[in-house]
């Protein structure tokens, strides 16, 4: 374990974030990632940088919701907000204590929190945007992702490391090979300006003309596989199922199929979670797509309720409501942002200016 927290903290350090002397890194996760922050910790130092930490304690964020009041729930902490602003590196390990804590909160006490973070908020995705704030989200195993993932901890603890890499003699170079594999991808896409899903109960089409597509190599995300950009909003018309289940907030809805016309969702239904669908699309810019995105990552073959993972399934696509991504050249502004995983693997296929460039979750020029 010694070894591959190791391997996993110069990793982070020195390829996600390319640390370098003299660099602010705020690293924020739960206590139980104490293991892979002290080996964080070690890298970012010799490295030369500064490292700052904010681990959160169980139940921290449901006691906050149950007890604050007033100005409590719109306090911005000062310290976060300098790091957002100043800071040049972010790291975000997932280490829940319980996926379902935060499930029955008020949810009127969690917009008013929301509405706080807005500028903050706005900050950080323009910083993460250009990578003037350089940020990256990883995942430390924990008992509650296991159970969630439907495996032990020994389990997930193989499949968290083997999907970043980690058992390779050098993950950087692998992931380098990641970065090669979808640069092919994403030279291709860049350069037509319509797409179109079509798949088992998905027929939907969109324009990505003077949008750009990213390719997503592990930097931003750890692990990441996926190429990904902000369709333009009103140009996104069909029909999208999305057969995997799509979790949000600790909510599980399953059989979501959304019908689209000119860019606004119109009519939705689901299988299970009909209630919350409804409540989520009351919000603002939720009714719009932030993003469409095709899963590159094979070594991850398994859904575990985990988006950081799920939405890299090799022979997948997912579209996300809500917020868009300013690098793409997005503009759809919305608190939510909620990836939706559609299986491709049995004869989905994808189309860019009519051209049929993948079938059954595998390119056709690579």
């Amino acid at each position: 374990m010694d070894t591959i927290l190791s391997k996993y903290a110069n990793l982070l350090v020195k390829y996600c974030l390319e640390l370098k002397r003299g660099d602010q890194l705020f690293v924020q996760t739960t206590t139980l990632a104490e293991p892979l922050v002290r080996e964080v910790y070690r890298a970012a130092t010799r490295a030369g940088a500064h490292m700052e930490v904010n681990m959160e304690f169980r139940e921290q964020s449901r006691i906050f919701f149950e007890e604050a009041k007033g100005e409590q729930l719109k306090r911005v902490s000062p310290f976060y907000k300098r790091a957002v602003e100043k800071f040049d590196a972010y790291l975000y390990i997932r280490a829940p204590f319980n996926l379902m804590e935060n499930q029955n909160v008020d949810s009127k006490k969690v917009k008013i929190k929301k509405d706080a973070h807005a500028s903050v908020s706005k900050t950080y995705f323009k910083r993460t945007g250009t990578r003037d704030l350089r940020r990256n989200l990883c995942q430390y195993p924990t008992m509650a992702a296991a159970q969630n993932a439907g495996m032990s901890l020994e389990e997930y603890e193989n499949f968290v490391f083997g999907a970043c890499h980690l058992f390779k003699d050098d993950p950087k170079a692998e992931w380098l090979k990641v970065r090669k594999f979808q640069k092919k991808i994403v030279d291709v896409l860049n350069k037509r300006e319509k797409v179109q899903y079509k798949g088992d109960g998905i027929d939907i089409s969109f324009s990505t003309k003077g949008r750009t597509w990213i390719n997503s190599d592990g930097q931003t995300n750890m692990p990441s596989g996926e190429v990904y950009t902000s369709p333009v909003e009103n140009s996104v018309n069909g029909v999208v199922n999305f057969s995997y289940p799509a979790v949000y907030m600790g909510h599980e809805v399953e059989g979501v199929t959304l019908w689209v016309k000119d860019g606004l969702i119109e009519k939705w239904e689901a299988k299970r979670g009909q209630a919350f669908l409804n409540k989520i699309f009351k919000m603002k810019g939720t009714r719009n797509f932030g993003e469409a995105a095709i899963g590159t990552n094979y070594n991850i073959n398994k859904f575990t309720k985990n988006i950081l993972f799920d939405e890299k399934i090799g022979g997948t696509i997912h579209m996300a409501i809500g917020q868009s991504y300013g690098q793409c050249g997005g503009k759809n502004v919305s608190p939510i942002h909620w990836d939706m995983i559609g299986n491709m693997k049995n004869g989905g296929e994808i189309f860019a200016d009519d051209e049929k460039i993948y079938d059954s979750g595998k390119f056709l020029f690579m």
